[in-house]
């Protein structure tokens, strides 16, 4: 009997995925567990094995196509078996958009975003990012003779700046009349579609409450560096702020939930989320159990899942179910920032830079360190006193941080 292959929901906000590439094509044999398909959600690029032995009957939807959660992708059967049923009521499939541009057309189309395997070097291939790989291809841009700054050496987007100038100018464009200038339009990736679509939804439903409190850093920087000294993986300032916050919240479990409509759900177990910037949007991998866990282990941990982020191969349960989100700026020079609830979670914790100024201790105006944060708290779950006492928590940790190895 045949077998279908739908689709998969690979993530809690995923409405449709993108077929980066076949690893079978039609007429070829698959045994059951077999990779068949890799798959890009909004979150990261799966690979789906097969659930059945046979040959690959019908592939639906091409590489770069788009078919909605349990949208019908391949049909798995017996080489002589009789598949007409199933292709009678095959769904139209979504085959790859050609953008605005008329240099590029579908057949040129390439996906947002790849699994490491597609993108490295294989055959001669140059190593590259989607959107590298992408903007080359319109532009007519040899990667092969551009010498890539990513990592392990991917050609990236600040790799073609100079030669997509060059070409840019060489192209003729007609100004519109009243947007002078030259543009370009850029099909949303899933990713960006769906941190749009939670975005409007948690500015949109959770009433936001914002309480900052200036934290001093002096003790933060002493014990970070004697804490590293003479060891080969430095601890980072994220390290800490998660292990602080982890004890903070363990206090204060009304911060430790989501909103669930008619109830909340305040939580026993502390699993963070850490924003991390990709080319196209953001991704948040989770440290779960911060609560038993040591700054060594958050730093291994959290290393290990920004890497995978980066390079879109965290499994789903690595990005789904945080119970709170820490996203920090401080690294990019920005002093202090709001963020946005990422729903169903009741809070999300905004970090700023560590600044150098003139502060007055003990009634002396002395240089000091200092840093910004901010919590971002849905009202509906959490009020202005529960955030205020957390904070205060919080910053009486990060100001006495030699309790975090006690």
């Amino acid at each position: 009997m045949a077998t279908l292959i739908k689709m998969p929901k690979l993530s809690d906000t995923m409405e449709e995925g993108v077929i980066l590439k076949w690893l079978r094509k039609e007429g070829e044999k698959i045994k059951q567990g077999d990779v068949l398909v890799e798959i890009q959600s909004d979150k990261a690029d799966m690979e789906l094995e097969a659930y059945d032995t046979g040959v690959v009957r019908k592939i639906f939807v091409p590489e770069g196509g788009k078919a909605p959660i349990g949208g019908l992708i391949a049909v798995i059967g017996g080489p002589d078996e009789d598949i007409s049923a199933v292709l009678s009521g095959a769904p139209a499939v979504s085959a790859p958009k050609a953008t605005d541009h008329s240099r590029q057309t579908a057949q040129a189309f390439t996906p947002s975003f790849q699994t490491t395997a597609t993108a490295q070097s294989s055959g001669g291939r140059t190593k590259a990012s989607p959107l590298a790989r992408r903007l080359a291809s319109e532009f007519k841009i040899d990667l092969s003779g551009v010498s890539g700054t990513g990592p392990q050496g991917r050609v990236v987007k600040r790799d073609l700046e100079g030669l997509l100038s060059d070409k840019r100018a060489s192209v003729p464009t007609v100004p519109r009349p009243s947007v002078p200038g030259t543009f370009e339009e850029v099909e949303l990736s899933l990713i960006r579609k769906t941190i749009a679509k939670r975005m409007i939804e948690s500015k949109a439903t959770a009433p936001h409450f914002y309480v900052t409190f200036e934290i001093n850093m002096d003790p933060a920087l002493t014990f970070r560096d004697q804490f590293n000294n003479g060891k080969e993986t430095k601890l980072s300032f994220t390290d800490i702020v998660i292990k602080a916050t982890s004890e903070a919240l363990m206090k204060h479990p009304h911060v430790n939930a989501t909103y669930l409509g008619d109830k909340m759900r305040q939580y026993h177990s502390i699993h963070i989320g850490v924003a991390v910037a990709m080319e196209e949007g953001l991704v948040t991998p989770i440290v779960r159990y911060c609560e038993k866990k040591s700054l060594e282990q958050i730093n291994a941990e959290l290393r290990d899942l920004v890497e995978r982020a980066r390079t879109r191969k965290l499994k789903p349960d690595e990005y789904l179910g945080a119970t709170f989100t820490i996203s920090n700026l401080g690294m990019f020079g920005v002093d202090e920032f709001a963020a946005i609830v990422n729903p169903p979670e009741g809070a999300i914790l905004a970090v700023g830079g560590i600044v150098e100024k003139p502060v007055v201790k003990n009634g002396q105006i002395v240089i000091g360190h200092t840093m910004k944060i901010t919590l971002s708290s849905d009202h509906r779950i959490i009020d202005g006193v529960v955030a205020a006492r957390f904070m205060q928590d919080l910053k009486m940790i990060l100001e006495n941080p030699a309790s975090l190895v006690l």
